[in-house]
């Protein structure tokens, strides 16, 4: 979609981490009036287990933006007080459209309603694959080989609305979580920026989304970066991007844990490996990597982190004391 010049519309923004930062940012420096911020309530982070303010808090605050935290927006639900209060404060933005960006609540009907031009979604993914919590880990896990943004107007349901407009990105072959999310949280920030230009002038152009091809991301939980080395060397590489940055790949080695963040399929001569050798075994420890025995295929692990320690790539490694040449990796002790 071209860049459109657009009047300035009053927003209300509702968006929690960093992915959605970048698009209030962009939303801010294009003109329109952030009449409203939702967020996510502060949470406990760091050693000190202090409360932080979201990256889009954060955000709202430095530009001046009055912001909202409910723990719900649910009028009977559990947190009635915060809905209500969050109610007051959107008929008050008299908005015109809300943008909704990795917010973290669902949106019931009355929020959905109350903007003039209704509420606009950046997700994560080419609609309708991947609707859900983690599009952009999923993506990766499952080895696809292209995601992208879709911009879609929202309805009640999880990313069923009708689609404004899609645009694809190829995933590269070492692409991380961390890596995709940032290209497409840019991506998205700037066709959100044309798609309320053409909202504006009345030329929105809704397309249903297909009935074939729906998927779901589930949410990420840490027990899922456990690695399983009864699995094909490229399943566990492909795990091992999706879960960078977060929760991190990890394995027991020699005791303690050792979190794997980089690695590669490598071809590797099939005469030294004995069939008895159990998933997970040590074949070779050098300065390019630590080759390691899988369920289908050798992994060599080129980026790790002790604990406690910074990550470092495996020729760095290698100058440590640790030998794990015959020990076998997921074993606890």
């Amino acid at each position: 979609m071209p860049g459109q010049a657009a009047r300035p519309l009053r927003l209300i923004f509702a968006g929690t981490p960093e992915f959605a930062q970048v698009a209030l940012q962009a939303l801010h420096d294009e003109g329109h009036h952030i009449a409203l911020v939702l967020t996510q309530p502060d949470r406990p982070a760091g050693r000190g287990m202090k409360l932080q303010a979201s990256p889009v808090k954060q955000l709202a605050q430095h530009i001046g933006a009055p912001v909202v935290q409910p723990r719900s927006l649910r009028l009977d639900g559990k947190y009635p007080e915060d809905a209500a209060a969050a109610q007051k404060a959107i008929a008050e933005a008299q908005a015109d459209a809300c943008v909704v960006a990795a917010y973290g609540l669902i949106l019931p009907q009355w929020v959905l309603d109350a903007p003039r031009l209704k509420c606009f979604n950046i997700h994560g993914s080419l609609l309708p694959r991947w609707r859900g919590a983690a599009p952009i880990h999923r993506a990766i896990e499952a080895g696809d080989a292209e995601t992208g943004i879709t911009i879609m107007q929202m309805d009640v349901g999880l990313d069923t609305g009708d689609m404004l407009a899609i645009e694809p990105l190829m995933i590269e072959p070492t692409e991380t979580t961390g890596s995709l999310h940032d290209k497409l949280a840019a991506l998205g920030a700037l066709m959100m920026v044309d798609v309320l230009a053409s909202a504006a002038a009345g030329e929105l152009e809704p397309v249903p989304q297909p009935p074939e091809g729906i998927t779901y991301a589930a949410k990420i939980e840490k027990q899922e970066a456990l690695i399983d080395w009864a699995a094909p060397a490229a399943t566990i590489a492909r795990r091992i991007r999706a879960f960078n940055p977060f929760p991190g790949a990890h394995t027991a080695a020699a005791g303690e844990l050792l979190k794997i963040w980089a690695a590669q399929c490598i071809d590797f001569d099939s005469n030294k490996i004995n069939t008895d050798m159990p998933k997970g075994y040590v074949l070779a420890q050098t300065s390019d990597g630590i080759d390691v025995l899988t369920g289908d295929g050798v992994l060599r692990l080129t980026e790790l982190q002790r604990a406690g320690a910074k990550r470092m790539a495996a020729v760095d490694f290698g100058r440590g004391q640790t030998e794990l040449v015959g020990s076998t990796l997921g074993q606890s002790t």
